[in-house]
């Protein structure tokens, strides 16, 4: 996760003039939705976990524009031309926060700078979560971690918080919304409770989850799972040899059975720890930044928490 977060290359004239043209090629990228409608709410969301909670709670009332497409870095993103007609458009703007998209230096406020969007429509998703901190050691400042999402506890506060935006901006339809908001966030805490059950199954000396970064900390932490990783904070030298025999030696140490690889990393490091340490790696790579395009095997919030879950608990419970 990184601090420094580019910027425009264009002068802000010059992106403008090329969002009131159009950009065809980056339509690929974006659901935008259906935009005939002027009922609907437009909605713009930072990345695709958000635009897929909005789509959930929102339903037909709202039209969501997203602007960090699969496959991409979501901590550093260079807005298009058509993200930045989006968002001086946009009725109401949806960002994680917890430094995902930047903070207040980053990549997403310096787009809300430029199309002078109010401040009343733009909410964080997480103000009601509790950050957790990384880095701060070997020389590294601390940041905040903002892989919050991954635990489904905090995408309660996250849905809860997008349903009460979504009924505050659209009054006249409030009513549905709360309905399908509700219905939402019911279906996210009973996989938070199945989580922990299915967790508390697992052979307590197996309760560790390595993975390539410390994406991981808050479901392991709400979990009671132990966590190891190769980096904690994404640099240039993700994956050194020092960082390698530090976890060799906890999965020695520890009696790990199993390694896990994330959808959206190199797997070389892993794969190197694999073979010094003769534990295997999943067969299925875990998810942690993003879920896929509508259509992928994860192309939902709810399928990606569900898939974890399972991958988590059938890989630690096996027999070895």
């Amino acid at each position: 996760m990184k601090n420094l977060v580019k910027w425009l290359g264009l002068p802000l004239l010059a992106v403008f003039m090329l969002a009131a043209c159009g950009n065809d090629a980056s339509e690929d990228n974006k659901d935008t939705g259906d935009k005939t409608s002027d009922e609907k709410l437009k909605v713009v969301t930072s990345f695709t976990i958000i635009a897929d909670m909005a789509r959930e709670i929102g339903g037909d009332f709202v039209d969501v524009y997203n602007l960090v497409p699969s496959g991409t870095d979501p901590h550093e993103y260079e807005p298009l031309p058509n993200d930045i007609k989006a968002a001086t458009d946009a009725d109401i703007l949806f960002y994680n926060g917890l430094n995902l998209e930047g903070g207040e230096k980053g990549w997403f406020f310096k787009m809300m700078d430029s199309v002078n969007q109010k401040d009343e429509n733009i909410y964080s998703l997480t103000e009601q979560v509790e950050p957790m901190y990384i880095g701060g050691e070997d020389g590294t400042e601390e940041e905040i971690n903002p892989h919050a999402f991954i635990d489904p506890a905090v995408g309660v506060k996250m849905a809860e918080a997008m349903r009460d935006a979504l009924i505050e901006k659209d009054p006249k339809n409030s009513e549905k919304i709360k309905e399908q908001g509700d219905e939402y966030v019911n279906r996210l805490k009973e996989l938070d409770m199945e989580f922990a059950e299915r967790i508390s199954t697992i052979p307590e000396e197996n309760r560790v989850l390595v993975t390539s970064e410390r994406a991981f900390q808050y479901l392991n932490d709400h979990y009671g799972l132990k966590e190891a990783f190769i980096w904690e904070i994404d640099t240039e030298e993700n994956g050194s040899p020092k960082q390698i025999k530090e976890l060799i030696h906890y999965i020695q140490e520890h009696k790990v059975p199993v390694l896990f690889v994330e959808s959206n990393v190199d797997p070389r490091p892993m794969e190197t720890v694999s073979n010094e340490s003769g534990v295997p790696i999943a067969e299925k790579k875990i998810y942690s930044d993003e879920i896929g395009n509508p259509g992928d095997e994860i192309d939902t919030y709810v399928k990606y928490l569900k898939y974890n879950m399972d991958l988590i608990h059938d890989e630690l419970s096996k027999e070895r």
